[in-house]
């Protein structure tokens, strides 16, 4: 498990520049390739605030979890702080329901076009595969 979840370290860079979806305002119009960091440069030009709420919970709350959790694994921090760890899985995967609010919100109103491309589920795979590594981590302690 411990390999799996370093692997994750690598992974989630990847799956921030990763296509989330591709949108388009007509069917007319050419669709753009919308990514977490191109979202995030879009949030940060437009409201600071919620562009640095969005990259503590799509950047920084997955890969603290994940770094924790490994520092967890190999034995440098106390098995303790696993309660801390997974509370921080939980706030990664609200990036994952705001991402899928967007997009059924889209869908729903008829205005543009959205597609879902494969880096949302690569971020939503590795969101869930690492509160379940936490979780498998936190029974066996």
């Amino acid at each position: 498990m411990r390999w799996l979840n370093l692997a994750f370290i690598f992974l989630y860079p990847m799956s921030w520049f990763a296509p989330l979806m591709r949108a388009g305002l007509l069917p007319l119009f050419g669709m753009s390739e919308i990514s977490v960091v191109s979202g995030l440069q879009s949030l940060w030009a437009s409201d600071l605030f919620l562009g640095l709420v969005v990259a503590v919970f799509a950047l920084g709350a997955p890969m603290a979890k994940t770094v924790g959790l490994a520092l967890v694994q190999f034995g440098v921090w106390n098995r303790r702080t696993l309660t801390a760890i997974n509370i921080l899985g939980k706030f990664a995967m609200a990036d994952v329901f705001l991402i899928a609010l967007y997009v059924t919100l889209a869908k729903g109103l008829g205005i543009g076009r959205v597609e879902t491309a494969w880096g949302l589920y690569l971020f939503t795979a590795l969101i869930l595969g690492s509160m379940v590594i936490g979780a498998i981590e936190a029974r066996s302690s």
